[in-house]
């Protein structure tokens, strides 16, 4: 199977980043992921699409969920792009 790509759009200091990031480290013991984080404060554009949407989670190039992240939500996602 493929890897899939996970990104997560995030800043410092986020309690629901902080825990969507150990969410998805944990779907990824039974899922191939690979996690790209990327700090919304470092650029301007990002910054204005998702100032108060973060985390959001994007898998694929599709944003999967925002603000507070469900595992049954990301793992529902994940076992449909299996079928």
């Amino acid at each position: 199977m493929n890897r899939i790509q996970v990104t997560m759009y995030s800043k410092e200091n986020c309690s629901l980043c902080i825990k969507a990031k150990k969410m998805i480290e944990e779907l990824s013991e039974d899922y191939p992921l690979d996690l790209h984080e990327v700090d919304i404060y470092k650029d301007d554009e990002l910054l204005e699409k998702y100032q108060i949407m973060i985390p959001v989670i994007e898998i694929d190039g599709n944003e999967v969920e925002y603000g507070i992240i469900h595992k049954e939500t990301i793992q529902e996602y994940l076992r449909n792009i299996e079928k």
